[in-house]
């Protein structure tokens, strides 16, 4: 018996607790969760770190969801990065400062999805114009640029990882 398949997340309502002002950030982090699930499903873990032709290896692109999604929603809250963050930013894409598996990499991206959704349901609506500095030269922003900066950049990645698992995933390649 075929699975039906649900229509996009933007098409099946409001989620409940998000500000209205900030549902599309909600559903495409949450469009993002769902397809990232179902790309990296039985992905090989000795193909997570395979540049093909020389693109962003996927294990970059799992990395790099959960740190935007973290950077992003910290300026939001009108945080400075954390020396932890800084961290994780200078390790994303570079196998030998993770030892990850594909499982691991998308169980951090849930859970950092899972976090954004969670500020998310605290913003009150009358604050998202208020400025936020990004970076250490606090360049101009606003809580709402942040949060659908942080969406839209999530979506772009996504669309990468899915032509670079394709592409991994339609190949033979010696992986060394």
């Amino acid at each position: 018996m075929a699975t039906q398949k649900l229509p996009e997340v933007w098409l099946r309502g409001p989620l409940e607790n998000i500000p209205s002002l900030l549902q599309p950030v909600a559903h495409a982090l949450l469009q993002a969760r769902e397809e990232v699930n179902e790309l990296m499903k039985d992905f090989p873990d000795e193909l997570l770190w395979v540049k093909p032709a020389g693109a962003a290896s996927a294990g970059f692109h799992l990395q790099h969801f959960k740190g935007v999604l973290d950077r992003l929603f910290t300026y939001a809250r009108g945080e400075a990065l954390s020396e932890e963050q800084l961290v994780a930013l200078k390790a994303e894409g570079d196998p030998e400062k993770t030892n990850a598996t594909t499982v691991e990499l998308v169980q951090a991206f849930n859970r950092q999805v899972d976090k954004a959704l969670e500020q998310l349901q605290q913003i009150n609506e009358q604050t998202v114009t208020e400025h936020r500095g990004v970076g250490r030269a606090q360049l101009p922003s606003t809580v709402m640029g942040l949060l659908f900066h942080a969406a839209e950049h999530t979506m772009r990645h996504l669309g990468q990882l899915i032509v670079t698992v394709k592409v991994l995933k339609g190949y033979s390649f010696d992986v060394q």
